[in-house]
């Protein structure tokens, strides 16, 4: 932790904050037992929470990661603000609508909530381009140094977060997941539902630059081979799981 910038570290605490408030939310839950189409109405917010803390403590890791001047310069800042402020909104406003015991998202009962329902997929997609802003500080301060499978890993997952997750946002805002508990821990369910496909593009921002990071550790020479091959098949899963969530 010493070694890294201010806002590094408020970035940091931010995603803990968010660990926090899930353990509070999580037993608050126990006790209040109200429902929204069939499933707890603290679960909604409970997932943002969670994705939020691994959102921001993934994105310190990866300027860490492949480089130590990113995460201390000015533009980085403007990063984690972006960070913070689109994601904050989204929890905060979620877990109102759970307080109120109504929905937040595909709520269409009056003009406000009409709006908020929108100025959320704003926020969604400022957060999701805090990631691609990311990979161009990243690739600018590289200059001429050659790629390495680990830092190529981090430039793929962070614009693929970008553009997968944007896409998959964009599709779930008008095509509402089917109701009830679904399965088990994420609540999906096996047909019409948008939801598996927009968390691989969510958190393409962790599991592309852990591919690169365990390819330069165990395959060598054909590190950037197997990064790419990795790549390939979540690119098909991604889309094979969009088909799936849009024609059943």
């Amino acid at each position: 932790m010493a070694s890294l910038s201010t806002t590094q570290k408020i970035l940091f605490y931010y995603g803990l904050s968010m660990v926090i408030a899930l353990a509070i939310t999580y037993l608050w839950s126990w006790f209040d037992l109200r429902t929204l189409r069939d499933v707890g109405v603290w679960v909604k917010p409970m997932k943002f929470m969670a994705a939020t803390a691994v959102y921001c403590i993934t994105t310190v890791w990866l300027t860490t990661l492949v480089n130590a001047t990113v995460g201390a310069s000015a533009a980085f800042k403007g990063v984690a603000a972006l960070i913070i402020i689109t994601s904050l909104f989204e929890v905060a406003y979620i877990s109102l609508q759970a307080a109120r015991g109504e929905p937040s998202h595909y709520n269409k009962n009056d003009a406000f909530h009409i709006f908020m329902f929108a100025l959320m997929g704003v926020m969604a997609v400022g957060l999701t381009a805090s990631q691609a802003w990311l990979a161009w500080l990243i690739w600018s301060d590289l200059g001429d140094a050659p790629l390495s499978a680990t830092t190529l890993g981090v430039l793929l997952g962070l614009v693929l977060t970008f553009v997968l997750a944007t896409v998959s946002g964009f599709q779930l805002g008008g095509h509402q997941p089917p109701s009830g508990v679904g399965l088990a821990l994420v609540g999906w369910h096996w047909k019409n539902d948008l939801r598996p496909a927009h968390f691989l593009g969510v958190h393409a921002q962790q599991l592309i630059p852990l591919a690169g990071l365990l390819a330069e550790r165990f395959l060598g020479a054909h590190a950037l081979a197997g990064l790419g091959s990795f790549a390939a098949v979540y690119l098909a899963a991604w889309g094979s799981l969009t088909w799936l969530g849009l024609v059943t």
